[in-house]
């Protein structure tokens, strides 16, 4: 399981480091909100253990964004905020679960489990941005109501997409994502399967699918 941690306590940090690298997990870590924000934007997590008291940006308008910009890993936080309002203010901006300081290692492990559990859980089949769906279950794509023509990779491609919008998402990790690791990192196939995707979208003007110079290409958020 990956996991980001976005603490500013460092002896806190390293022991949660420590302790969840020693139980298997992968941990990346986040001494301030800003940073967190965008490691969590930018990376495939599986949960994100948050404080709320953080410099730069605080863990509830990390949180806050993180969900306005349609990102929904599960989200511990994990804080000495511990009082029912600051739990129910926690929960109410979009916290899966909430854990005060101080607390029980063990707990902390079992409630990690449970989010991973609840993430793994099939949930809605459809995925939206504006007037593009998709439904992975039957595997079928609409753009504005009518049935779009995608090829099996062109539909992987596009759900990648979707399930990361407002990210920038590098040549390699698309690459690795909807074509796997065998493949040369050197081939233009992204390229070229950008193009076409976005010749069936309608996107003549790359205003839904942006060209990120020099990183890759990032899918624009649009409401519903």
């Amino acid at each position: 399981m990956n996991l980001l941690i976005v603490e500013d306590e460092q002896r806190l940090a390293q022991f949660l480091l420590k302790g969840l690298t020693a139980e298997g997990y992968r941990c990346d870590h986040a001494g301030d909100g800003k940073t967190g924000l965008q490691l969590a934007l930018a990376g495939d997590y599986d949960v994100i253990i948050l404080d709320r008291m953080l410099p730069q940006k605080d863990g509830l308008a990390v949180l806050h964004e993180l969900r306005q910009q349609g990102n929904s890993t599960r989200v511990l936080m994990l804080t000495a905020l511990n009082e029912t309002d600051d739990k129910i203010l926690g929960l109410r901006a979009g916290a899966d679960d909430y854990l005060g300081k101080p607390f029980d290692f063990d707990e902390l492990v079992a409630r990690l489990e449970a989010l991973a559990r609840r993430a793994t859980t099939p949930t809605a089949t459809l995925l939206q941005n504006g007037s593009v769906v998709l439904d992975t279950d039957k595997h079928l794509a609409f753009l504005d109501g009518s049935t779009l023509d995608l090829t099996s990779k062109e539909f992987d491609l596009l759900k990648f997409f979707l399930k990361h919008p407002n990210t920038a998402l590098s040549r390699e990790r698309i690459l690795n994502k909807v074509w796997g690791t065998h493949e040369d990192p050197l081939t233009n196939v992204v390229d070229v399967y950008i193009r076409r995707l976005r010749l069936k979208l309608n996107d003549t003007d790359n205003t839904l699918i942006e060209t990120v110079r020099g990183v890759g290409y990032r899918l624009i958020h649009r409401n519903s």
